[in-house]
């Protein structure tokens, strides 16, 4: 059994929610880590968890990173995020999406919501019928998976930089893992450059898109890891990589759209002594989150600032590249470090 206030404790949250609706078969877990910036920014999963452990585990691992993702990236916003338990594709209705927003709505602004896994701007366009506490409208910033797709893109290519010495990716084998609209969008991008892809996705029509659009090679799941490749992208789920089969990637560098890639600061530490770079993901995912930012910020919505902002992510990432290089400490550590900085700074 899954003790709440010690996993509270061991992640650091502030608040966690559970929420149901049973006229609409809704269950829902919001969890709030840190409002030290600013109200709780982050999205709202939709997946049909194998238990309430499962869902507990992610939404308390992914609203940390929201926290060190939105500092980071420089926005006035703390980290939260939210998961709904079940199958999306029998559950979704307007009235389902309104007994949701109330749900946000009672947090009485602590956390604001946008799309993430199996959830679009039709889910946030319902959601908004019934509160505010909402970004990523379709009117405003929109879909945020471009954005996502474009700062993972500039992370690699900073990654590219380091460990190859050119951040052109023309010729270089990436395996994708993960084909959904961020992953599609990193393979578009770096096929565009005239990389060699690889993919892999559970869903057989996006692979056979990637082959025919993009030239990739399909690879069957069990050899995702273990396949020869320049670049690992991971931009599935999380928790992709543990201390046991990083020792089975055969890459020099890691950067995907994924988050919290690495199962914990262990593999981190493991990576880096098999010779292998990786670019924190909540560093180079962070263009999405920067696009939904952009809508609730003083200054207002402005594509045009949003792609200079999310293009920063190539220089912020060789900035975690040198931190780690200059103290001796992993990628890992050294995103941790710089986004608590900022946290830091916060709390005065």
């Amino acid at each position: 059994m899954t003790m709440v206030f010690e996993q509270m404790d061991l992640y650091g949250h502030e608040q966690i929610v559970f929420g149901r609706d049973d006229s609409v078969g809704l269950k829902c877990i919001i969890a709030i880590h840190d409002t030290t910036l600013g109200p709780a920014l982050g999205g709202t999963r939709f997946w049909n968890y194998e238990s309430e452990e499962a869902a507990l585990y992610d939404v308390l691992r992914l609203s940390r990173g929201m926290t060190y993702k939105n500092a980071a990236c420089g926005l006035a916003n703390g980290g939260g995020k939210a998961v709904i338990w079940g199958d999306p594709k029998k559950l979704k209705s307007r009235e389902f999406w309104h007994a949701y927003g109330r749900i946000v709505d009672g947090l009485n602004g602590n956390f604001i919501t946008a799309e993430d896994v199996n959830t679009n701007t039709q889910d946030i366009a319902y959601i908004h019928e019934v509160t505010n506490c909402i970004t990523g409208t379709e009117e405003l910033s929109g879909n945020p998976s471009p954005y996502t797709a474009r700062g993972t893109w500039r992370g690699m290519k900073a990654g590219a930089k380091v460990k190859f010495g050119s951040d052109s990716l023309k010729n270089r084998v990436i395996m994708v893992q993960g084909l959904g609209n961020v992953g599609y969008g990193v393979a578009e991008l770096a096929h565009s450059e005239g990389a060699i892809l690889k993919v892999y996705d559970i869903n057989e029509e996006a692979v056979k898109r990637a082959v025919k659009e993009l030239g990739a090679v399909s690879i069957p799941a069990e050899e995702v890891i273990s396949t020869e490749c320049d670049i690992f992208a991971p931009c599935a789920l999380g928790a992709v990589l543990n201390i046991k089969n990083v020792h089975d990637l055969k890459c020099k560098l890691v950067c995907g759209c994924a988050n919290n890639v690495l199962v914990d600061a262990e593999t981190g530490e493991e990576l880096q002594k098999l010779g292998i770079l990786y670019a924190p993901d909540y560093i180079v995912n962070a263009g999405g989150v920067l696009n939904c930012g952009a809508e609730i910020s003083e200054e207002g919505y402005n594509k045009e600032r949003v792609i200079e902002l999310v293009d920063r992510i190539y220089d912020t990432t060789l900035e975690i590249f040198e931190i780690a290089e200059k103290n001796g400490v992993t990628t890992y550590e050294a995103a941790e470090t710089f986004a608590e900085a900022i946290l830091a700074k916060g709390k005065k």
